[in-house]
């Protein structure tokens, strides 16, 4: 499934605290039309409470998808897990699909606990 319209990728640490989370998506300063992150992560408290506070869907992207990413930004300890460098931009920019450009870089929280990126599938 692909999303049009822009998507905001998170990650997070397991004891990420939501507030970290909405913080970054509120700093995004743009229209939302979904959430994405990998499989596991969509199954956390946070990222389900995330997307209840927000209205929006959550869209939990496979990890074959999430490794095909190229991103800008490049984390080791992240492309060890994952195999992409970034999984805010790699979750976003799979949820968007073929074409998809990245809006916004991660952005990681004050507390270090949370990135989110956005992307979108609109080519306009």
């Amino acid at each position: 499934m692909t999303v049009a319209g822009n998507v905001a990728g998170i990650g997070f640490r397991s004891a990420a605290p939501l507030a970290s989370l909405i913080g970054l998506i509120e700093a995004l300063e743009a229209p939302i039309a979904a959430l994405a992150t990998t499989q596991d992560k969509a199954d956390q408290p946070q990222a389900r409470a995330l997307a209840r506070a927000l209205g929006l869907p959550l869209l939990a992207i496979a990890p074959e998808r999430i490794a095909a990413q190229s991103t800008h930004t490049r984390s080791a300890r992240v492309i060890a897990r994952i195999g992409a460098g970034s999984l805010a931009e790699a979750a976003a920019l799979a949820a968007c699909g073929p074409g998809a450009r990245l809006l916004i870089a991660r952005r990681i929280s004050p507390d270090r606990m949370a990135s989110a990126a956005l992307a979108t599938g609109d080519e306009t």
